[in-house]
């Protein structure tokens, strides 16, 4: 389409035809989309939106002039690298004008680093910023168990690497795993590995899914663009905010994820992760028939060395049958010795008894009696007096109980002018609201009790009055029991 300048001259106006608003933008639209069908646009990322309705919208710029630029939906959720606002991106996409506000706009399809230097730009300053919070701090890593039994898996379950993973812990020691599928590279490589690390974190231990004790994020080789879902923020949260020991073994040696930073301990390989989750079996068992064959030496070697003291020990005592002997020997000759002496002592205390027997007179051993038979009678006397005293304080003590509890008896109470109310099963009513609500009931008095009901007014006795209970009887003195006169042996 030409358009003419057909601008009007001295002599009057032009003839030139006259365009619509519509007509102009469409006629714009085809000559920039033809000139420019598919292009690639390298500049400096400005001013990122992203409203609910999934599209993104953005500026690129560089130093003298500005383009919009607007990804859809479906592109968005294809794009490996999202852009940030300061990046340096080439895009890729198709340009074309947007007549609603009279512009033209770049529709991006997918958008590219504008070389590693400036990935790397993005990737240290994130690095720094998730390092300010303190989600790297070595103080935040755990240990790891020495020996899981149920480790979590978080890979892709079509890739080699899973079955490295599984073939090393089965060569070293066989454990229990569970695998959390995911997608390793793209967009949702980094949502669906932030979720499966929190749904291990969110099992119950005991629960019909074992809890696993250790983590494994594991993934191959991969360029720099492949392995930046592990550098997104979401994941590395989700790795520092893990309360179950968690190794990071995403790409070769030489790579570097920020996922590593944030993990209890990184592996430089998957097969690298499964040797560190466990030890060898076949170590374990070596060891431990060492430390056995150890402590069987150990412990034969301390009784020999006891022994051996023992028998230096018995050797220095001496023989016991030659220690005894001598003592046996005297024990014979004391033992013969003492029969005859013996006897000889029998005699000689009869001599003396009979000798004392002949000094003592019968008078003097009667008057010896009668003086030990009165201080007898004395005693008797002093304790018949002390058990009577007894008995007579027993008695007084006695009443003066029945006494109190006469005085703290209800029946007493009663006999003052009060009265007991009862209801149904005997049960005692405290207020007239019961005692209406009972209908009939009984009132208790000193000297019986009455039936009453709230709707009857004749008042009949039921019962006998009630006798107070008799005071217990005194107890009766015994009487003295003088002791007989002592007799005479003689």
């Amino acid at each position: 389409m030409d358009l003419i300048d057909d601008s009007p001259g001295p002599d009057g106006p032009s003839n030139a035809h006259d365009y619509t608003v519509s007509e102009i933008s469409g006629a714009v639209k085809r000559v920039i989309e033809g000139e420019f069908g598919r292009v690639r646009v390298r500049g400096e990322v400005g001013r990122v939106s992203r409203p609910s309705s999934g599209h993104m919208y953005f500026d690129l710029k560089d130093a003298n002039a500005v383009i919009s630029a607007v990804s859809w939906k479906g592109q968005v959720a294809r794009m490996q690298i999202r852009p940030e606002e300061g990046m340096e991106v080439i895009a890729t996409g198709k340009l074309t004008t947007f007549p609603g506000q009279s512009r033209y706009q770049l529709i991006v399809e997918t958008v590219e680093p504008a070389g590693a230097g400036a990935l790397m730009a993005m990737l240290e300053a994130r690095r720094k910023q998730l390092a300010a919070e303190g989600l790297f701090d070595p103080a935040r890593k755990r240990p790891l168990p020495y020996l899981p039994e149920v480790i979590g898996v978080v890979t892709s379950p079509s890739g080699a690497v899973i079955r490295d993973i599984l073939h090393r812990l089965r060569d070293r020691f066989p454990r229990r795993v569970l695998i959390w599928p995911v997608a390793v590279q793209g967009q949702a490589c980094a949502s669906e590995v932030s979720a499966a690390i929190r749904g291990f974190n969110a099992l119950t231990p005991g629960g019909p899914i074992p809890r696993p004790d250790l983590l494994i994020v594991a993934r191959g080789g991969g360029s720099l663009e492949d392995l930046w879902g592990f550098n997104e923020e979401a994941v590395v949260r989700a790795a520092a905010e893990s309360q179950i020991p968690l190794i990071s073994a995403v790409g070769h040696e030489t790579d570097t994820t920020l996922i590593d930073y944030a993990s209890d301990r990184r592996a430089p390989t998957p097969t690298a992760a499964a040797e560190i989750a466990v030890p060898v079996r076949a170590e374990l068992l070596a060891r431990l028939n060492e430390m056995e064959a150890r402590s069987k030496r150990a412990l034969l070697h301390r009784l020999d060395v006891r022994r051996q003291r023992l028998s230096d020990l018995s050797r220095g005592l001496g023989r016991p049958q030659a220690l005894i002997a001598p003592k046996r020997q005297r024990f014979d000759l004391t033992a013969d010795r003492l029969l005859p002496a013996l006897d000889r002592l029998v005699v000689k205390k009869r001599a003396a008894f009979a000798t004392l027997a002949a000094q003592v007179s019968p008078r003097l051993l009667q008057s010896y009696l009668r003086h030990e038979g009165q201080k007898l009678a004395g005693l008797s006397e002093r304790f018949a007096q002390a058990q009577k005293a007894r008995l007579v304080q027993a008695h007084e003590r006695l009443e003066r109980l029945e006494r109190l509890r006469q005085t703290l008896g209800y029946t007493e109470t009663l006999r003052r002018g009060y009265a007991v109310v009862r209801g149904p099963g005997d049960t005692v009513l405290t207020t007239a609201r019961a005692a209406g609500q009972a209908g009939a009931f009984e009132v208790e008095f000193a000297d019986g009790r009455l039936s009453v009901s709230t709707g009857a007014a004749p008042v009949v006795p039921v019962s006998a009055p009630v006798k107070p209970p008799k005071p217990a009887p005194k107890p009766r003195a015994k009487k003295k029991d003088t002791p007989p006169e002592q007799g005479s042996l003689f």
